[in-house]
């Protein structure tokens, strides 16, 4: 495939930047593994486009770019509704689109979640940092999307109206409930305090990002607030000394010395990473069990979507 040049931005946005799976294997160096806030959007969004479901796409928050192709492509939008228009007309979401050079590619009124995913059949040229494209600006690895970047790639042309059923899109919610696995600090805190966590409703501050999502409502404040060190997972809730939760999201650090009551299972946080500022979330007790079976499914799902994808393409070549 030969490189070319896909996008002239003519607008960046509020925070654009190519994201995947993140660059896995070096907590341990201190390195944060960054990568997709809504990882179901991203790995759909390139089984549709034809990639493979790790690649880069584009993650688009709240207030998107506008991009001028510079090229012919099929793109496929996931995520958010961020009211996606080519040439002033609306796109379809969820689905393969073919643009044409020349086309104006614009992201409008936020409707519902926060962050959309974009990718191009054929997927695009990013630096790889660790392994992983995925910008983490705290870290020195890439940057958000400026103006008059040019966004460059491996267009292949795609067949057009590949889409996931509507109803397995999405909806994203401005209030919801999310499975968490009590531990590892739960003997940190009163039963009291547990039940009033699992009980009452939090709303997202607005100063939360990337990094992780404070949580106002009850305090929560633990009987010991010293503790070793450790490893921290995508969606560990930490509490502060004040009692203030925190969902620690992609970009959160590779250790902590606050208690964690518990971890966001993995199939929910897309529920997190999709609720906007001043959005609603309350938590239910779930097992270890429960929540493995929860990330199989999920894991079976995205396999068979990508068998269906691959399907479409011998058929193509027949």
């Amino acid at each position: 495939m030969v490189q070319q040049e896909l996008f002239q931005v003519i607008k960046p946005g509020i925070q654009t930047t190519f994201q995947d799976m993140g660059r896995t294997g070096y907590q341990q160096f201190g390195v944060p593994v960054s990568g997709a806030m809504d990882r179901f959007s991203l790995q759909v969004a390139n089984i549709l486009a034809g990639n493979k479901r790790t690649s880069p796409c584009l993650e688009i928050t709240l207030v998107g770019p506008t991009l001028l192709a510079k090229t012919t492509m099929t793109i496929v939008i996931t995520g958010a509704d961020l009211s996606p228009t080519c040439n002033g007309e609306p796109i379809a979401m969820w689905k393969t689109v073919r643009i044409e050079e020349g086309d104006e590619l614009v992201f409008g009124k936020h409707q519902s979640g926060v962050r959309a995913y974009l990718a191009v059949s054929g997927g695009f040229e990013t630096p790889a940092y660790f392994g992983s494209s995925s910008v983490d600006g705290n870290s020195g690895f890439g940057k958000s999307l400026e103006i008059e970047d040019a966004i460059k790639g491996y267009p292949v042309m795609e067949k057009t109206g590949i889409s996931l059923a509507n109803t397995l899109i999405p909806i994203y919610q401005k209030e919801v409930k999310v499975s968490l696995i009590e531990g590892p600090h739960t003997d940190y805190f009163t039963q009291a305090d547990r039940n009033t966590f699992f009980t009452e409703t939090y709303k997202v501050g607005a100063n939360s990002n990337r990094m992780g999502y404070r949580l106002e409502g009850p305090a929560i404040k633990p009987e010991k607030v010293t503790v070793w060190s450790d490893g921290i997972p995508f969606g560990g809730v930490q509490i502060t000394s004040a009692g203030e939760p925190i969902i620690l999201m992609s970009d959160r650090q590779t250790t902590g010395g606050y208690p964690r009551i518990g971890t966001v299972s993995s199939t929910d946080i897309p529920k997190i990473a999709q609720l906007i500022p001043g959005g609603e979330v309350s938590f239910k007790r779930v097992s270890v069990e429960k929540a493995e079976e929860d990330a199989r499914k999920e894991a079976q799902f995205l396999i068979r979507l990508e068998q269906f994808r691959q399907h479409i393409e011998r058929g193509k070549k027949a």
